[in-house]
């Protein structure tokens, strides 16, 4: 059994990725801010501060394999301009420690697995985005550029190292998926803005399947996008998840572009901008979606 390290172990995929691989029997440490224990003997807690350039060597010296997942919720907060900031900053230098880390101390890890996102894309435009896109020149987009690139170092220590471009996670464990559902409890299907932005997608399993996937396939590296094979319109979407939850019993209610705007500010420009991206490359490279329709994975979520 691997030993792994998860930095943002305590976020919706870091959660997800614990549970998953400890039933598998591989050993966890997560690396914390803060000084945390854990009751199973497979999960343990080591403390890191990229902000202040601190990390327990142990971790690295331990581990097989590194999950690099840390950063700012993108979604959690209000876009400020320091906020913007802290959303970078968390990103590249928590990479950039881990760089300093694995260059430092002797090790034994034989890949890192590097979150991105699709905010490296910008509007679509009727265009379906691979790998080979060049990022958006806006703030995610240029936010994803330096993430990818802050981790990019570990290549020149010869470890074999994989980005995944995130879609929108569906989990009932929180992020888009809980505040999909929120209105539809009472009978109200909110429809963002026009409801045509292409929202390229992915259930919970699939993307923790694929961190597994490309930890156990060693002749794959590079940047994957991490995304349902078939995109579908925040329309689609939101009428998915309200039939499945109330049947007919329900009525679509449009907010207006306008009124996202007044409410989010900046942030409203990623919820209404349509980006549809291709699961081509991590497909041909022989993973298989257990949810590949917007049906099939609100099937699973919604009782």
């Amino acid at each position: 059994m691997a030993t792994i390290c998860i930095t943002g172990g305590t976020g919706l995929i870091g959660k997800a990725l614990t549970q998953y691989f400890i039933a598998k029997g591989h050993a966890i440490i997560v690396l914390s801010r803060a000084q945390k224990s854990s009751t199973n003997k497979l999960i343990s807690y080591r403390q890191w501060d990229p902000e202040k350039g601190m990390i327990d060597e142990t971790a690295i010296a331990a581990a097989d394999y590194i999950i690099h997942l840390a950063g700012a919720g993108v979604a959690d907060k209000r876009w400020s301009k320091k906020r913007k900031e802290e959303i970078k900053q968390s990103r590249v230098q928590s990479s950039a420690l881990l760089v300093d880390a694995l260059t430092r101390i002797p090790n034994k890890v034989q890949a890192v697995v590097s979150a991105s996102g699709i905010g490296w894309y910008g509007p679509d435009n009727g265009k379906i985005f691979t790998e080979t896109d060049p990022h958006y020149n806006d703030f995610l987009g240029t936010t994803c550029l330096d993430w990818e690139n802050s981790i990019e170092p570990v290549t020149q220590l010869g470890i074999r190292l994989v980005k995944l471009r995130t879609g929108i996670v569906l989990s009932n464990d929180g992020g888009a998926f809980a505040e999909f559902k929120k209105p539809v409890r009472f009978g109200l299907a909110t429809i963002l803005g026009s409801g045509k932005q292409m929202v390229s997608w992915i259930h919970i399993l699939d993307i923790i399947r694929m961190y597994e996937y490309v930890i156990e396939n060693q002749q794959l590296s590079g940047v994957f996008n991490a995304a349902a094979p078939n995109p579908v319109n925040n329309k689609a979407l939101t009428i998915a998840i309200a039939k499945k939850m109330k049947g007919n019993a329900f009525i679509t209610i449009p907010l207006p572009s306008f009124a996202l705007q007044l409410i989010l500010g900046e942030m409203s420009i990623e919820i209404l901008k349509s980006t549809t991206v291709s699961a081509d490359k991590i497909r041909n490279s022989g993973f298989h979606f257990l949810y590949p329709t917007i049906d099939a994975a609100v099937n699973e979520l919604v009782p």
